[in-house]
């Protein structure tokens, strides 16, 4: 899918630079954002938990909705739902989608590591820690 790479740039990343300016009492936080694609918008959801001294762990599941035509004229348009992981919505994560988006995003942030499976779907990398 040629959207990963754009999304991991220019919003995940994005995310996670926010998300450490968040980060300053060393608690995990948090974040859902959206690309959008032709009839379909990608979702990300965003993990940043400090680890060991100048590190984080970014975690990270994406997963689409789709949003085409076909479904607002079939009365079944993308619901409030489809935008969110459980407990809270109904979208499951996409392993492919999150690995291709994660591995960019591994090589724009220059991680330690990896991507590693991490909690709830999500695929874990070890970065240094951008200072806030």
């Amino acid at each position: 899918m040629v959207y990963t790479e754009p999304m991991a740039r220019a919003v995940v990343e994005s995310a996670v630079h926010e998300l450490t300016h968040q980060c300053t009492d060393g608690q995990e936080r948090s974040t859902t954002v959206s690309f959008g694609g032709d009839g379909f918008t990608m979702y990300a959801h965003v993990r940043l938990c400090p680890a060991s001294s100048g590190q984080a762990d970014v975690s990270l599941a994406c997963w689409t909705a789709n949003m085409d035509t076909a479904r607002y004229f079939g009365s079944n348009p993308a619901g409030d739902a489809e935008t969110r992981l459980p407990p809270d919505g109904t979208a499951a994560p996409d392993e492919s989608l999150t690995s291709r988006v994660m591995g960019h995003l591994a090589t724009r942030m220059n991680a330690l590591g990896a991507p590693r499976p991490g909690r709830e779907g999500h695929l874990t990398i070890t970065v240094p820690l951008l200072a806030p």
